[in-house]
């Protein structure tokens, strides 16, 4: 879930369009909100709220029973929706094994390599702070 929550909903899409989609219906539709965000001082501190975040959920029910629930933060609704379709479809004995190769791994390699690029932009501009030792003493 969290590769398809950090995916954007056009490759999600795509991905799916690859698949042979079985019949399904919205359980709940695509709906957007607010949930307060809480924190703790030290981590074992007194919790306080620290702010309020938008989320957007759905739910997809197949043909075949399942159930899938997508979340993801922000207002994208269709979003939320792919990835409840995807939830149900992984949950799939026809389609578990699809979703994970066609859609779920290629998104994942994609995330890896744009955190590895990021990282490496981030490491060219590493500055690497010393002390000299003056011969006052």
């Amino acid at each position: 879930m969290a590769v398809l929550a950090h995916a954007e909903a056009g490759e999600i899409a795509a991905r799916l369009r690859i698949l042979a989609l079985p019949g399904h219906q919205d359980l709940r539709e695509g709906e957007s909100g607010l949930v307060m965000l809480r924190g703790r001082v030290g981590g074992d501190g007194a919790p306080f709220n620290l702010g309020e975040a938008t989320v957007s959920r759905a739910a997809v029910r197949l043909a075949s029973g399942e159930v899938g629930f997508g979340y993801t933060l922000g207002r994208d609704r269709e979003k939320a929706r792919l990835i409840a379709l995807c939830d149900a479809l992984a949950q799939s004995r026809d389609f578990g094994a699809a979703v994970e190769r066609d859609v779920i791994a290629p998104l994942r390699q994609e995330l890896l390599a744009r955190r590895k690029q990021t990282a490496a932009q981030t490491a060219a501009t590493k500055v690497d702070f010393y002390t000299m030792v003056r011969g006052e003493g």
